[in-house]
């Protein structure tokens, strides 16, 4: 049974920092590419950033490029997202998600976290 658990939102200020982690267990890091999406209030679920399964291959969207990280802890089975420099743009519900593909698109990411609250504000 696939299980993702993300933790560590919460309230933080404009320009600030925040680290989102996603307990994996159930599936193998090593053929599953890992994302993360988030999800604001009144709008579409949306792409972040995903992780390829080979560990060194990443992709970022725009809106978040040079200042998020996505990485993995194979040992703690254990994805992050780092976030720096946070805007109020950046408020949402954010999704850790495991697809078997090496997608942008979350229709193709089958098991999905329950999401953690982020709120930046000013």
């Amino acid at each position: 049974q696939v299980q993702l658990v993300e933790s560590g939102g919460g309230l933080v200020q404009t320009g600030n920092s925040l680290t989102l982690s996603c307990a994996v267990s159930g599936l193998s890091f090593t053929i599953y590419t890992m994302g993360w999406f988030r999800q604001a209030p009144g709008k579409e679920r949306e792409f972040v950033a995903i992780l390829h399964w080979n560990g060194g291959t990443a992709l970022y969207a725009d809106s978040v490029k040079g200042r998020f990280t996505i990485t993995r802890d194979t040992a703690k089975s254990t994805v992050y997202l780092l976030m720096t420099r946070l805007k109020s743009d950046d408020t949402a519900v954010y999704y850790c998600a495991a697809s078997p593909e090496f997608t942008e698109d979350a229709s193709r990411f089958g098991s999905w976290g329950q999401g953690t609250q982020v709120t930046v504000s000013s």
